[in-house]
């Protein structure tokens, strides 16, 4: 019998994979038992203490010492420091035993065969009947593994193929095999998505499944035309990023991060299982190998395929296997797809065009589609797993048969037929039977083609598309900047959609809408959107003009229009449920901060940021963290005011950005009764039914109460640290001078200590102090480098 409720996992091999998944586990508040092999000699240290080969110690070494690694590894694979707690370690001759207590078992040791098979004999003695047990493996059968395993086993078995860093990227295949019971199967797709935060797609049991199967080739034709057509590393890199919705990192610096010895590793598998033209493609090019051989595996050695000296960047010649200055390919389609809306229409101009990059564009896409169509039934049932996997495992912004469309699917069919191309037979039967695209979308649903019919693409229920919401209902009411919008059972969602989120007038015009709206005809409103970021902050460019046009009096009305929005949020008589995730700084911060209740994306990165721009928070930021704070204090605990005033003070002078909801917890943005969703596709559905049941509850508007501070007193206090950080170099004049205008704010201007003052005051005081700085000509300076660099200025 299956257990329902995976309180407890084990994880056997304790390398990067088999920590990091650990460390997941334990950022979603999972116990795990990471284990891994008993080590058969001491190390100098160990002998030093005088230990032998049988203490527990040394017996843990292995393991111990992987679980402290991810306190230092970058990008950081806990959430929060504090979850290395959950994770315990132990060897796999002792501590098996332990097994009996999981309700799930990840192997996650070395890829040969016989070693998993190995393990797995051990486990079938010491699991408990009904646990779930899976292997991590990237690419060896699942079948295989399980041969000569207990009925229980075989039924409660799959591969559970995570991509690294398991923290980060969302895919997860789940591969069962012939024995796998369909309730397990359905389990572990539904806990993976709902609990583990993946997107889960349901791969065969084929070498690497499906997304490094078909990455890997993708991969590898892009070396192989890039040889053909004479171009360089950096030129390839240039038109393979963001110009097709692929990664940044595009393809060679993809791989560097990636590692060749890996890379090496996924392809040389498809090569040695498969046979014809497919393993001509698989067969890793001779200086790829010699690179492995040299040890230029990118990152991890300092080398691969480009070389940092100094400030400077240099790519690989993979013909000299010199290094030589970084290229870009700039050709006529390139120059003019730029200016393109969409990666739909760059894509389909680009690859149409006739010259270099249109025709090496044309080639790699043209082929990935055909191998991608030629697996289909072979690596996954349909389309959509495969397109998911590839965007949810790579990075892309389309999957192959999605991108297939953007080019136009009976164009591209008449080219390659009239170029002695042949197209898989389903393709071209689907076009003959009228079927000329993959995808169709009516009234707002999608539907993808499978076996001579449309079928509904089919989501997990917590999924809301605004897209979606907005095609079949329309909205309640919207401007340039934000939409309201109603997304059913009697809630409103108010999203942002100017440039970057960033706060307009429009913005807070239809924040004031919405409460209104709202306190009339719903039940709560959701704050948040499907954007890139949540919020970045104000709109920084419209406050230059206005200070650089001497429009102060206008900056003022503005700063005292949010004022009152975000008053109005916080006393709305219906809660007011804020969603946040990615980016959330400066006045995305604001706008969370007096929201009922947050309800965070666990990769939220929040923090009040404006010292970077030379400003203090405007948006009430200053005021909002401060009674955050003291809010979150313990009930019955004398209040130490200075502590939460330095605190504060601390945090926003510094520019202090969490880097993950759990961070932002323990910083004081999120509460402890704030909600962390880890699936950010389910982010808005767990937002709403927070809505839901704070209206079921009877919910109560808050009470205006006044806010206690540590005035003339504790603003001296708080200007102590401030010099102390300037005498020793860490800051600047005019950093100092921001400092001091933001401990007065916090402070509460000069009162006494533990006078009690109206947020009404606090604000017009953090008014005050914001318009002070926008006229410096320093802060001018830091906000002008931040729009045309991106990034901040010390001055």
């Amino acid at each position: 019998m299956l257990n329902h409720l995976i309180k407890k996992a084990a994880v056997l091999g304790s390398g990067v994979m088999g920590s990091g998944i650990a460390a997941h586990l334990a950022n979603i508040g999972i116990p795990t038992l990471l284990l891994d092999i008993v080590p058969r000699e001491l190390s100098k240290e160990e002998a030093a203490k005088g230990l032998t080969l049988a203490d527990k110690q040394v017996r843990n070494r292995i393991s111990s010492q992987n679980i402290q690694k991810l306190l230092k590894q970058k990008p950081a694979p806990l959430t929060s420091k504090k979850n290395l707690a959950l994770i315990e370690a132990g060897n796999l001759e002792d501590d098996l035993i332990k097994l009996k207590d999981v309700d799930w078992i990840i192997e996650v040791v070395v890829e040969n065969l016989n070693v998993k098979k190995q393990v797995f004999e051990k486990v079938d003695q010491y699991r408990k009947p009904g646990s779930i047990v899976s292997s991590n493996t990237s690419g060896i059968s699942v079948e295989a593994m399980v041969e000569g395993r207990s009925d229980d086993f075989k039924k409660h078995f799959l591969g559970t193929h995570f991509f690294n860093p398991p923290r980060y990227l969302k895919l997860l295949e789940v591969i069962p095999t012939q024995y796998t019971s369909a309730e397990v199967l359905s389990f572990m797709k539904t806990f993976g998505e709902d609990v583990l935060g993946k997107g889960v797609v349901i791969a065969k049991d084929t070498p690497n499944f499906i997304a490094n199967r078909i990455g890997t080739y993708g991969l590898l034709i892009t070396v192989r035309e890039m040889l053909k057509a004479g171009l360089s590393v950096g030129e390839v890199d240039s038109i393979t990023g963001p110009l097709i919705g692929r990664a940044k990192s595009a393809t060679f610096r993809t791989l560097d991060v990636v590692g060749l010895d890996t890379f090496y590793h996924v392809a040389n598998n498809v090569y040695e299982q498969v046979e014809g033209p497919e393993k001509e493609i698989f067969e890793i090019p001779a200086f790829l190998k010699s690179m492995v051989e040299k040890g230029w595996l990118g990152s991890k050695s300092g080398q691969g395929f480009f070389l940092k000296i100094g400030k400077d960047i240099l790519e690989l010649d993979p013909n000299t296997l010199e290094y030589g200055p970084r290229k870009k390919l700039a050709t006529p389609a390139v120059e003019l797809v730029s200016q393109e809306k969409g990666t739909a229409n760059k894509l389909k101009a680009l690859v149409y065009a006739n010259d270099k990059a249109g025709q090496f564009l044309w080639k790699t896409f043209t082929e990935s589609f055909i191998y991608s169509a030629q697996l289909l039934g072979t690596i996954a049932d349909d389309i959509v797993a495969i397109d998911r996997a590839m965007k949810w495992g790579f990075g892309w912004e389309l999957g192959p048969f999605e991108a297939w469309d953007a080019i136009g699917l009976e164009t591209s069919v008449q080219k390659l037929k009239s170029l002695g191309v042949e197209v898989p037979t389903w393709v071209t039967e689907m076009l003959e039977k009228g079927y000329s695209s993959f995808y169709l979308e009516e009234n707002g649903e999608q539907f993808y083609y499978h076996n001579g019919q449309y079928r509904l693409v089919e989501t997990n229920p917590k999924v809301i598309d605004l897209q979606k919401i907005k095609k079949q209902i329309g909205v309640i009411k919207k401007n340039s900047g934000a939409s309201l919008i109603d997304i059913g059972d009697g809630v409103a969602l108010l999203e942002f959609h100017s440039p970057n989120n960033a706060i307009g007038l429009d913005i807070v015009q239809m924040i004031n809408h919405a409460v209104d709206e709202v306190e009339k005809n719903y039940k709560g409103l959701v704050i948040g959107n499907q954007g890139k970021n949540f919020c970045v902050g104000a709109n920084l460019a419209m406050m230059l003009m206005e200070v650089q046009d001497d429009n102060i009096d206008e900056l003022d009305l503005i700063v005292r229009h949010l004022h009152r929005a975000l008053l109005k949020v916080k006393y709305s008589s219906k809660p007011v449920v804020a969603a946040p995730f990615g980016m959330t700084l400066g006045g995305g911060a604001e706008v969370c901060l007096p929201a009922t209740h947050i309800q965070a994306s666990s990769e939220t990165y929040m923090g009040l940021v404006e010292v970077g721009v030379g400003l203090l928070p405007g948006g009430g930021g200053n005021k909002e963290l401060y009674m955050k704070h003291l809010a979150n204090l313990p009930n019955g605990v004398p209040i130490d005011l200075q502590n939460v005033a330095n605190k504060v003070f601390e945090t926003i002078a510094m520019a202090k950005v969490s880097t993950s909801a759990e961070e932002a917890r323990e910083t004081n943005f999120l509460s402890a009764s704030d909600g962390i969703s880890f699936n950010s596709d389910h982010l808005l559905y767990d937002a709403k039914q927070t809505v839901l049941s704070l209206h079921e509850k009877g919910y109560k508007p808050r009470i205006r109460r006044k806010v206690p501070v540590v005035g003339e007193t504790g603003y001296a206090t708080l200007l102590l640290g401030a010099e102390a950080m300037r005498l020793s170099g860490y800051i600047s004049e005019h950093d100092v001078k921001i400092a001091k205008r933001i401990a007065y704010v916090i402070a509460g201007g000069r009162v006494p200590f533990g006078t009690e003052v109206d947020e009404q005051y606090l604000l017009d005081l953090e008014r005050e102090a914001f318009l002070s700085l926008i006229v410096e000509p320093k802060s001018q300076q830091r906000m002008q480098h931040m729009l045309v660099k991106g990034k901040p200025l010390r001055n």
